[in-house]
Parts: C-alpha cells; sequence; structure tokens
C-alpha cells in the first residue's frame, strides 16, 4: 500500500510496485476469477483506499453488502453489476454506486476481463453475505435472481 505521489504503469493494468494480490485474504468459494491491487491507501481511519479489481471472463465478485459505499469506475471490458435490485450493462468508462447495506455483485463477460477501479474508506466494516433466507429471496425475484452467484 503506497503512499507515493507517482505510481508508473509498467504494463496494462498493472503498476510499479503494486503487488496482484487474491480477492479475498481468507479465499471462499463465493466468487471466482477476481484479483486486486490496492493502488493507494491514505492508512487513517478517515483516509480512503483506491483499488483496482480485475475479473477474468466468466468470473464474477461476491454477492455482499455492508455499511460502507463503493464508488466504482470501470476501466476495460465488459460485464454486469447488481446493485439493489437492478442489473446494469457495464462498458469501460462507466461509474457505479454502491450505497450502504446494498446487495452488490460484480460479474464479467465470457469475452474478455473486467477491470475497475474502486473507492472505499480505508476503515470499513466486514462483508456481510446473504443468510440461506436472503439468498432464497433474491433468487425467487425474476428479474435477478438468473443473476446470482453465490
Amino acid at each position: 500500500m503506497s503512499q507515493k505521489t507517482h505510481i508508473a504503469q509498467t504494463e496494462p493494468f498493472r503498476w510499479e510496485d503494486v503487488p496482484v494480490l487474491a480477492y479475498k485474504e481468507d479465499g471462499g468459494t463465493h466468487f471466482r476469477s477476481i484479483t486486486r491491487q490496492v493502488l493507494f491507501d491514505d492508512g487513517d481511519a478517515a483516509g480512503s483506499q483506491l483499488r483496482y479489481f480485475e475479473i477474468a471472463p466468466g468470473g464474477h465478485s461476491t454477492l455482499e453488502r455492508h455499511d460502507h459505499i463503493h464508488s466504482v469506475m470501470v476501466l476495460r471490458g465488459c460485464g454486469q453489476a447488481l446493485v439493489g435490485r437492478e442489473i446494469h450493462a457495464l462498458q469501460a468508462n462507466d461509474l457505479v454506486r454502491v450505497p450502504p447495506q446494498t446487495w452488490h455483485q460484480f460479474r464479467a463477460t465470457a469475452g474478455e476481463p473486467l477491470g475497475f477501479l474502486c473507492v472505499v474508506r480505508t476503515e470499513r466494516d466486514k462483508p456481510r453475505l446473504p443468510t440461506v433466507a436472503e439468498l432464497a429471496e433474491l433468487r425467487a425475484d425474476g428479474r435477478i435472481g438468473p443473476f446470482v452467484r453465490a
């Protein structure tokens, strides 16, 4: 995590001295084919963190919600995002805001990776996965049920 004022891009969607990390430190089976890079971290509770996520073709992030807000900008590829009860088609330069306590999940299309920047508070709550009952309710919604991966 860097306090630098400039970080050079070393290859497409990779930056100098920024490691490509596992999406979740604790592993799990509720996501597929996704990595993260922490580009900037203010390092204090009042600060923010800028992260780059990349979802491989056909992969997806965790279906989750939490108290903190996400501000997202798509940099590459195409995909979809579930935000609450809406599914949005995504392409480069689109912006997505995920409000607090809102179910969300990102998916890449089958043909190319989906890469996006995400800004969050440095100090934030842990994500919460849906309970069995909440997941059943989401899957029962005909608009979003087929989209949900958990």
